[in-house]
């Protein structure tokens, strides 16, 4: 199948630092091609990949500095239309922007939706354009407008030899992720302290977040069980999920799906969540961790964590999450789109509608 992928150009594919949408992209991109498909990936051109790279920046633009990303996409989108007769699909991840352009093509085009839906300013775009085919990343993303032309979700996979498992974990407890309010890092922080037990916590701090950083966490960070590391990478990361006793993700916003959850899971190491946006699809309560919906509960489960066993952890990642699982799940989509059979070795295990 020729596949054209097509990512944001915020962030390079993969990122260096955050940016979940453009991981996501290049693990399914690799597994695509992995699985002998021809795939090229439209990108910033610092991107690394084993697909066919056309760059449509010359880096990632959040690194250059450069805040509004209209005008870079609208050019990109311009670019894929003049290759799109080279493609049997074509995946976007860019939101809504080429919806205009690629309405002749919506019988091959899809469009994966990465962020929150809850919105009432994203709507009439979907709803001007009820033909163009669109995947949400859990059910409860689409919940917003469910009114909208979903005909898939499929949940996000990462490569099984990404993140190593670790048999042990270790003695703190882990936060990662964006010290944003929908965060709630001072939740986190609060449990932490009510467990009695070490927090590290590795996040950004967005501009945007910059003031709530400063007036709401940062006089929280010098309580001895507060270690604030920053921002880390992709190297980091694995040994930073691995070493803790629990990931801790007390998030007060509908999150669309939460990378995070399956990196700790692939890693061994339980999630503590709270039960909101996607986070009950994702965890298997009292398998790969537990969903609380109060302070209580999470300070009480960071002690069952002690009970859960690792391997479990891990088992429901290598059963739900992976980026194989994830590419043939878009590879059935895809091959009901253009007439074409499944490839029977494909086993979708989370395809719902």
């Amino acid at each position: 199948m020729r596949i054209a992928q097509i990512a944001p150009l915020a962030e390079a594919v993969p990122p260096r630092l955050y940016g979940g949408t453009e991981r996501v992209v290049s693990w399914l991109t690799e597994a695509l091609v992995d699985l002998g498909h021809d795939v090229t990936l439209y990108a910033s051109g610092d991107s690394e990949t084993s697909a066919r790279l056309i760059p449509c920046a010359s880096e990632a633009l959040r690194l250059q500095g450069i805040n509004n990303h209209l005008s870079y996409t609208v050019a990109m989108i311009e670019r894929v239309m003049r290759d799109a007769d080279n493609y049997d699909v074509l995946h976007f991840h860019t939101d809504f922007v080429h919806f205009a352009p690629f309405r002749p093509y919506a019988d091959r085009c899809f469009t994966t939706l990465h962020g929150r839906l809850d919105v009432p300013d994203f709507w009439p775009a979907f709803r001007a354009f009820p033909d163009m085919k669109l995947v949400s990343i859990s059910d409860s993303q689409r919940t917003p407008i469910a009114d909208a032309n979903f005909v898939a979700t499929i949940y996000h996979g990462l490569p099984a030899d990404h993140i190593p498992f670790s048999r042990q974990g270790g003695d703190y407890l882990a936060f990662l992720g964006r010290m944003s309010p929908e965060k709630r890092p001072d939740r986190a922080i609060e449990i932490a302290i009510g467990a009695g037990m070490p927090i590290k916590m590795a996040a950004k701090v967005d501009h945007g977040d910059e003031a709530y950083f400063d007036s709401e966490i940062r006089p929280l960070l010098d309580h001895p069980l507060v270690e604030f590391i920053g921002e880390i990478g992709e190297t980091e990361k694995s040994e930073f999920l691995g070493n803790a006793r629990a990931l801790l993700f007390p998030i007060d916003w509908p999150e669309p799906f939460g990378l995070v959850m399956i990196e700790a899971m692939a890693a061994g190491t339980p999630t503590i969540a709270w039960r909101n946006g996607s986070t009950p699809e994702v965890i298997d309560h009292g398998q790969s961790g537990f969903l609380v919906d109060s302070m209580d509960a999470a300070i009480a489960a960071v002690e069952a964590c002690k009970t859960l066993p690792r391997s479990t952890v891990r088992q429901c990642f290598e059963r739900r999450f992976t980026a194989r699982r994830m590419a043939e799940d878009y590879l059935d989509l895809f091959a009901a789109a253009i007439g074409e059979q499944p490839d029977e070795r494909y086993r979708p295990l989370m395809f719902a509608q």
